[in-house]
């Protein structure tokens, strides 16, 4: 169930990217001076859209410096 605009399936790979971009823009306003409705809502549609990101991107590029051996190298 979309909770709010299009069905991620039914978007182009630039407007999940798009979309997502904006929604992490927007996450700390939202998390902080949102209503709990907002929060649920935004929430909820950044899950949508993650999880459809990662159906069609599952060999995504991964920083090595984002993995666990990556961390203890940085300290």
């Amino acid at each position: 169930m979309t909770t709010m605009g299009i069905d991620p399936a039914q978007l182009s790979d630039e407007d999940v990217v798009r979309e997502l971009r904006q929604l992490h823009a927007t996450r700390s306003d939202t998390f902080f001076h949102g209503s709990d409705d907002a929060l649920a809502t935004h929430t909820s549609r950044t899950n949508e859209l993650e999880a459809e990101y990662l159906r069609r991107n599952p060999e995504r590029e991964v920083d090595p410096l984002r993995l666990r051996e990556g961390a203890r190298q940085r300290r």
